[in-house]
């Protein structure tokens, strides 16, 4: 069949390079895609706003699954739009996607469906959220509402901290999607990635990972879109995924079809290990970035195959997905200045000689330039290595990340460091 894949990250490289290698591939078309993308799709300028020139293409080019990789576009309503003409689509419709597009919504919907999650205060005004801080007191979760490009989230340690975070929302800075926004009670914990396939009834476990926010080693300095990732997260028992989807995703499925917009697509959970069990933090709507990519490095079932069923509500008729048992880990390479303001332009080289460790370099935020590759966004680079062990596959990224060539490029140099330790306390 022909696919549209819709994005321009690291995901939708991942995405990519996973659904090209699918028999059931006939043309693969990404929009806009990115020069790793480019390698194994063909990449079009198409404006995935304007959902009639989308639609134009899908009938003209016979697309038989759009696969859309990122949250805006869903959080727009083009999987309506699509759907509504009759394509088989990947991800959810606009009301669902609020789970990701609001975190109100999702706030609601837990208390609702009795979903286990932080206790939380929802405000629409600067004295109302500094209000709601004083009953919670530090630490404390501040979070924009809407689609802040992940830099909505402040984990405040501090009340100076957690008023300066407040300020920050209602100055303007983000737009629509600051609003609003829910003061959340600080959850004491281990965080963890689930993800889940649904169509709307049937709901099938994906895989885990754990990702690593803050841009510094050890978890220091500010909140990112995620500087690295790894796949299995062994946290996650077995038992421990059987309460998530028990408790957690089974509900919201459920809720969601029971009100009238049923879910189709994956569901990513950010999941806080506490004391009294696993708690929602957060949903999102798409797959991570960058979890999706270690994901992908694992995945040895078919992944057309898996969103297609999905897109068609016949989840419940194909086999459960499959991965390797090996480990796979991602570290990403950012633009000097990311968070901020990140140097775009840098030249990079040195990725066939990552690649030829038997790394997977996919490209983030990239572009050609005069032929020469060049940073073009925030986070550049996620570089994937595979190994028996979270210490062997963080040992074979470093070892691709340190022959790329990168010199405006910074990486933290620790992630997995959480189960390296733990891998090494049991073999004490």
């Amino acid at each position: 069949m022909n696919i549209l894949l819709l994005g321009s990250g690291g995901r939708e490289h991942a995405l990519a390079w996973k659904l090209a290698q699918s028999p059931l591939c006939q043309t693969l078309w990404a929009a806009p895609g990115n020069p790793g993308i480019a390698e194994v799709a063909s990449c079009i300028d198409l404006d995935v706003t304007d959902h009639a020139a989308v639609l134009a293409f899908c009938e003209a080019n016979v697309i038989g699954l759009i696969v859309i990789g990122p949250e805006a576009p869903l959080v727009d309503g083009l999987g309506d739009s699509l759907r509504a003409e009759g394509f088989p689509v990947f991800g959810p419709n606009r009301e669902p996607a609020q789970l990701e597009g609001s975190k109100g919504f999702t706030k609601d919907l837990c208390e609702r469906a009795g979903i286990p999650t932080a206790g939380y205060e929802r405000v629409s005004t600067e004295a109302d959220a500094m209000a709601a801080l004083a009953k919670f007191g530090a630490p404390v979760v501040i979070k924009a509402d809407g689609l802040a490009a992940g830099k909505g989230v402040t984990v405040a340690m501090t009340m100076a901290e957690a008023e300066e975070a407040v300020r920050e929302i209602f100055s303007g800075r983000f737009g629509e999607a600051g609003a609003e926004a829910v003061i959340e009670e600080f959850m004491e914990g281990e965080e963890a990635s689930f993800f889940a396939l649904t169509d709307g009834s049937t709901i099938v476990p994906f895989a885990t990972a754990q990702d690593h926010k803050r841009v510094g080693d050890g978890d220091t300095g500010p909140n990112t879109g995620g500087m690295g990732a790894y796949s299995p997260a062994p946290v996650l028992t077995p038992a421990l995924e059987a309460e998530v989807i028990e408790r957690i995703i089974a509900p919201t499925v459920r809720t969601l079809e029971n009100e009238g917009m049923p879910y189709s697509g994956v569901l990513f959970l950010g999941v806080m290990l506490t004391a009294e069990g696993p708690k929602l933090i957060e949903y999102n709507c798409r797959f991570g970035d960058p979890e999706c990519q270690v994901m992908m490095m694992r995945l040895e079932s078919d992944l057309v195959e898996l969103l297609h069923a999905c897109a068609e509500n016949r989840l419940a008729a194909i086999q459960p997905p499959r991965f390797s048992k090996e480990t796979a880990l991602t570290v990403v390479m950012a633009a000097d200045g990311y968070p901020g303001t990140p140097a775009k332009g840098g030249a990079i080289g040195g990725i066939d000689k990552a690649e030829a460790l038997g790394a997977k370099v996919f490209h983030a935020g990239t572009a050609l330039k005069d032929g020469v590759l060049v940073a073009n966004g925030g986070r550049v680079l996620s570089v994937t290595g595979r190994g028996g062990s979270v210490a062997e596959a963080q040992a074979a990224a470093y070892a691709a990340v340190d022959v790329i060539d990168y010199p405006t490029g910074f990486c933290r140099r620790d992630i997995g460091w959480r189960e390296v330790a733990r891998e090494k306390a049991k073999d004490a």
